[in-house]
């Protein structure tokens, strides 16, 4: 038979999330400016969240970025998710009328993400001094033939640059 007790680890965690979230909470109702953003931020996360539910695929990657008068403005992360996206409004929208929201319009914007994952420069190998002193004797005993010009130019820069 299970137990319907979440095991202790994740009861923690739990209660420590909802005392942070509980928190926030408290924090925006204590103060009047942030106090009035309450109301229109539960709005939007629960406008993400119907949108996700209606179209899971695809809105993984999307956000609310505003609904006001009608009109809901989303985001995408890039240029061939809003083609697809786009295809899709007719249904997302039907279903948004049917969960209660009042949309009449559904506009998209491309904003790409601020953290682009930049790619690590190219490893560079450590040779050993052995190892370098062992090229070094090799571009020494070619022969100086045109066919090894270009070896011998390519080993005497490798040793260099690891002298």
């Amino acid at each position: 038979m299970r137990s319907s007790s979440p095991p202790p680890q994740k009861a923690a965690s739990t209660s420590r999330n909802s005392a942070t979230t509980i928190g926030a909470v408290d924090f925006l109702r204590a103060h009047d400016t942030m106090a009035a953003l309450l109301p229109a931020l539960t709005r939007m996360i629960a406008l993400q969240k119907e949108c996700a539910k209606a179209l899971p695929a695809m809105f993984a990657a999307c956000s609310v970025l505003q609904f006001e008068s009608g009109q809901l403005i989303l985001s995408t992360p890039n240029t061939a998710l809003t083609a697809k996206l786009k295809q899709q409004l007719p249904r997302l929208q039907e279903k948004l009328l049917n969960s209660g929201w009042q949309v009449n319009a559904i506009r998209l914007k491309v904003q790409v993400a601020d953290g682009i994952e930049k790619l690590p420069p190219p490893k560079q190998l450590a040779l050993s001094t052995t190892a370098v002193s062992a090229f070094a004797k090799l571009g020494e005993a070619l022969d100086e033939s045109p066919r090894n010009a270009a070896l011998r130019t390519a080993l005497r820069a490798m040793v260099q640059r690891h002298s």
